[in-house]
């Protein structure tokens, strides 16, 4: 018996990109730092809302990289000397990313209080009617 997935079932025709990005997003390793939330704030709108306490505006960078939504962290290095009695607070890079679907945008982006918000929107997909026509064949 032959195993169906995704990229070669007989009904999914051209489905095969959309399975490695399934592959390498499983492979990409999540260490759920920082961790986040994502929310439908309308039928064609989305947030994606980061913890990113202790990073500033120029310690952060969003970009979009072939469908891909890459949002990266680095802090500065200190430059005082500190003696720390307990360190619990992680001054740690990161680098965390979303699989855009088609026709999905980032419309902008903010912080407030610690927080990182993105917004994602999607476009109405246009309805397309294409006729074939059936051309005589050649005996």
């Amino acid at each position: 018996m032959t195993k169906l997935t995704l990229g070669t079932h007989p009904f999914l025709l051209g489905f095969e990109q959309l399975e490695r990005l399934v592959e390498h997003t499983a492979k990409t390793g999540n260490d759920g730092y920082p961790p986040y939330n994502i929310e439908q704030t309308s039928e064609r709108s989305y947030r994606i809302t980061l913890a990113v306490a202790g990073f500033r505006d120029d310690e952060l960078s969003i970009t979009v990289e072939d469908r891909q939504l890459v949002i990266r962290g680095r802090q500065a290095e200190d430059a005082t000397q500190r003696t720390y009695l307990y360190r619990g607070i992680a001054a740690r890079q990161f680098q965390r990313s979303f699989v855009l679907a088609d026709k999905v945008e980032v419309t902008g982006a903010s912080m407030e209080n610690g927080l990182l918000h993105i917004d994602l929107s999607r476009a109405k997909p246009e309805s397309v009617l294409q006729r074939i026509e059936i051309s005589k064949g050649v005996s």
